[in-house]
């Protein structure tokens, strides 16, 4: 079983006894405002991406704006899974500072709200990973059909509508007490206006248009933020209530292989529970995992040092001894 310091070590805390300034605009109680802002940074998304199969189908979708939706995509859903995740939650290796700034503003380039608060939200998941505690489990309100099916609409999207707030001077002091990481979870908003302007801006120079401009900021920032949302919110729904287990882990994580290319290596989630400092996710032989492989790239580069890498007799103690753990051992993929 996993044990709590498998999840993550308790982060330091303030040794002054003052109380560390906060790394969000918002307070702990999370105000109507903010939720209104939330509910339109869902919606309106998410009705672009309902238009854009009859736009697609009417005017067509150039190589251009399919360029822009693909590369912002996959930039800000790495910066989420190397950086916010694995480097920044879970210490899964270490970077200097330059690469540890750039990987604070790439994952912020997602929309997913602050650094710290997504910290904050993902350490106290992990410490009550499917239990009384647990901020977004599918099991939230039971295990009959009903209770699921309004658990996966709570874990999904449900959650993040709640006033209270996780604590951030709980879960997350290490990075409230570092000036330059606080300065960027603070300004999550203009870092969101420039995620949304850069594809219009690339696409209104590349083809000197104002309609270049309008289905750049269409495609490269409204569909690619609802896809990119929706992917990552499925993490935390559909990969804690469906998928195999070959791992032992305390909660129900599951390995949810159609969703591995578009969540860059996140839905390989069982062993990610199994074992949460891993760099490493898809383990086994075929499992797709791109954040893992970037992150090998950076320690060949030397911007990555000190990667915790799934050795073999990790990998082979973590296993279930039965059902969809009874795994060979020649099927786990070459540590690292």
């Amino acid at each position: 079983m996993t044990t709590r310091s498998d999840v993550i070590a308790d982060a330091p805390k303030a040794t002054d006894g003052s109380t560390p300034p906060s790394a969000t605009l918002g307070g702990e109680q999370k105000r109507s405002l903010e939720q209104i802002t939330l509910l339109l940074f869902i919606t309106v998304p998410f009705l672009a991406l309902l238009a854009a199969v009859p736009l697609a189908w009417g005017w067509g979708v150039s190589w251009l704006d399919l360029g822009l939706l693909v590369f912002f995509y996959y930039l800000g859903c790495h910066g989420i899974t190397i950086g916010f995740h694995r480097y920044f939650t879970h210490a899964s290796f270490e970077a200097h500072r330059p690469r540890r700034i750039a990987m604070a503003i790439m994952g912020s380039l997602a929309v997913e709200g602050p650094l710290v608060r997504w910290v904050a939200d993902h350490r106290k998941h992990h410490k009550f990973s499917d239990a009384e505690g647990d901020p977004h489990s599918p099991w939230r309100f039971g295990e009959t059909l009903p209770a699921l099916m309004k658990g996966l609409w709570w874990a999904h999207i449900g959650w993040m509508f709640d006033e209270e707030q996780t604590p951030q001077d709980k879960y997350a002091p290490d990075l409230i007490k570092d000036p330059a990481i606080r300065s960027i979870s603070r300004q999550f908003i203009y870092w969101t206006m420039l995620s949304l302007a850069l594809p219009a801006v690339i696409g209104g120079l590349v083809t000197m248009s104002w309609w270049g401009a309008f289905t750049g900021f269409f495609w490269g920032s409204l569909v690619r933020v609802c896809l990119l949302h929706h992917v990552t919110w499925s993490i935390n729904s559909i990969c804690h209530a469906v998928g195999k287990r070959p791992f032992k882990s305390r909660d129900r994580s599951g390995n949810v292989w159609w969703l591995a290319v578009l969540s860059c290596g996140e839905s390989w989630h069982n062993l990610h529970h199994a074992d949460p400092t891993s760099a490493r996710h898809g383990v086994m032989r075929g499992q797709v995992d791109s954040s893992a492989r970037i992150i090998r790239w950076f320690e060949m580069l030397g911007w990555a040092y000190d990667v915790r890498w799934p050795s073999r007799s990790r990998i082979d103690s973590r296993r279930n001894t039965g059902g969809d753990g009874s795994r060979r051992k020649e099927e786990t993929a070459e540590a690292a």
